[in-house]
């Protein structure tokens, strides 16, 4: 398996023939699973794709009990650098060589961060260019928000505006056991036009670390998105190809 993230490569399709910026939405619910948020953010930065972040309030607890990091929206860049620094086994600076810099000036930087409370921020609205958006993990209160249209915060808003521009939303639900409600809610969103894709990890791409786990959820995320990147290995039809078996 290749290294997940190496040097940045260039920005791809993400403008217009105008010049505009059109990035990927990331939402980040607080559902258990910033690992995954993670080795996302870094694939799409890697890939050259522009970013516009939105970590709800809930999230950022989960953050904290699960790495340690208190996302504050007056210090985002210095914060969202150490999260995509760390890796899934807590490593602290695994990933820190390959991340790319985050300038100041929002004209000049792959990423942009979104207040969770900002419902006048641009992905608010339809008219906002961007290619879509990736909700990673989703809460069963993500979901259910979302298939309600309750547009509570800038997550659900933004997932709403998704929606109704036909644009790609995938859904990255994150819990277990699922209830019926949930199950409904879930429908609800394929029925929408929404790709749900529970964050179960595979084990025929040769894993040999909880890295290996995250990537591969975070690799069919990507998949889902239409992004290409190197996060695992694809079947290839052979029987223990993982495993280096002929």
């Amino acid at each position: 398996m290749e290294p997940p993230h190496s040097t940045p490569q260039p920005r791809p399709n993400d403008h217009t023939g105008t010049g505009q910026r059109r990035p990927w939405v990331v939402g980040v619910s607080g559902a258990s699973g910033t690992p995954y948020a993670a080795a996302v953010l870094r694939a799409l930065l890697h890939a050259g794709e522009a970013v516009d972040l939105v970590v709800s309030r809930a999230s950022r607890l989960t953050l904290l009990d699960e790495t340690g990091i208190a996302f504050r929206d007056a210090h985002w860049r210095e914060d969202l650098r150490r999260w995509l620094a760390r890796g899934a086994d807590g490593t602290p600076d695994r990933f820190e060589a390959a991340l790319p810099d985050l300038p100041a000036l929002p004209e000049q930087s792959d990423v942009r961060h979104w207040a969770a409370g900002d419902l006048a921020a641009g992905p608010s609205s339809g008219s906002y260019p961007v290619k879509g958006m990736l909700i990673v993990p989703a809460s069963t209160a993500c979901v259910a928000g979302v298939a309600l249209g309750l547009s509570k915060d800038l997550l659900q808003r933004a997932a709403s505006v998704t929606l109704k521009e036909r644009r790609r939303l995938v859904v990255a639900v994150r819990e277990t056991p699922l209830s019926g409600q949930t199950l409904k809610h879930l429908v609800a969103l394929d029925e929408a036009g929404a790709v749900v894709l529970p964050a179960s990890p595979a084990f025929y791409a040769g894993a040999t670390d909880i890295q290996d786990l995250v990537d591969f959820v975070a690799g069919r995320v990507l998949d889902a998105a239409g992004v290409p990147h190197k996060l695992y290995r694809r079947w290839e039809g052979a029987i223990g190809g993982s495993r280096g078996e002929d």
